[in-house]
């Protein structure tokens, strides 16, 4: 356990030196980058989100790709097309850039549904297809998206079978004063501190995902998880006070997000069980994006994440 883990300290400081203030946010990509699970993040504009899969990809030594979304888009610039060759007569594929490790995909709700559903196969099947012919994607292929909040001008909210492929749904919030100041020390200068040392290999994260997968989980933590999922499905049969405000559960996709996520907790943490404050940790990320509230929610502003938190604090904790 010590040995498979011990890259974790020195990426966590190698990526802090250049990402200041954002500890959530570095964990949680560490906590996806272990469990091969994609990470959603949202936040207004600024506030270091590609920058800090910028600096994820360069500490982990794999290939990385980063997608600008706009709104003209083709899926063909995402997967790749088949060309042809008037010499010969022939058709080949030309591969897209989703042939990559770490998929970087800015501003992915700028782009129309047609594009975005593009990533659906890569992201669930870890393959591609093209024409008749179907390419596999290497053993560790993450998208790391972000996008912009809906209220802005210019952006399209993502397909909801997209959106839960996402592993994790994680807000980028303004750092506080004291961080803002260190930003402002690191980043105030023509040249800021960006260069980054590649501090783990592509087999030590694989023999850390193997890890990961056999950390214990109790039986009875086991149940906590699937009541937690169960709970945004049929919240009156749970007994949680919710008045109609959840339209839509999470489906069996998040129970078993979940139980990785909170594996990944506990192995980041040194520890080779998981306790249930390791799911109440991870169960806002990995549930606020696939619970969808009703109208009457809407108008009162309860948000999904309030529905969550709802569910969280009245599920008796084992």
């Amino acid at each position: 356990m010590q040995e498979t883990s011990q890259w974790v300290q020195p990426l966590q400081q190698e990526m802090e030196r250049v990402i200041v203030g954002q500890k959530h946010l570095v964990h949680r990509l560490l906590v996806a980058l272990v469990t091969n699970g994609h990470v959603l993040l949202e936040g207004v504009p600024g506030l270091a989100k590609t920058l800090s899969l910028k600096t994820l990809a360069q500490a982990v030594n794999v290939q990385f790709k980063r997608l600008q979304f706009t709104p003209d888009m083709l899926p063909a610039d995402i997967v790749g097309t088949t060309i042809y060759h008037p010499q010969d007569g022939t058709f080949r594929t030309k591969l897209g850039p989703i042939f990559s490790n770490l998929i970087l995909a800015d501003e992915i709700n700028r782009a129309p549904a047609k594009v975005q559903s593009a990533l659906l196969e890569a992201m669930q099947e870890r393959q591609v297809t093209t024409g008749d012919e179907t390419f596999p994607l290497s053993q560790i292929f993450l998208v790391l998206a972000t996008q912009n909040p809906l209220e802005q001008e210019g952006t399209y909210p993502l397909p909801e079978a997209q959106i839960d492929r996402f592993m994790l749904k994680v807000i980028v919030d303004y750092p506080n004063a004291t961080e803002e100041l260190a930003i402002l020390e690191a980043m105030a200068t023509s040249a800021p501190v960006t260069d980054v040392s590649a501090v783990v290999t592509e087999e030590e994260i694989l023999a850390a995902r193997l890890v990961v997968n056999s950390i214990y989980i109790d039986a009875k933590i086991k149940e906590y998880i699937v009541k937690l999922v169960q709970a945004t499905r049929d919240p009156k049969a749970a007994k949680v006070d919710l008045n109609g405000y959840v339209q839509t559960g999470a489906s069996p996709r998040a129970t078993i997000a979940l139980t990785q996520a909170a594996r990944a907790a506990a192995f980041l943490a040194g520890r080779a069980y998981v306790t249930p404050q390791d799911v109440k940790n991870m169960a806002v990320d990995v549930l606020r994006h696939r619970v969808t509230v009703s109208y009457e929610a809407e108008a009162e502003n309860i948000t999904s994440l309030d529905c969550v938190q709802k569910i969280l604090d009245t599920i008796p904790v084992p």
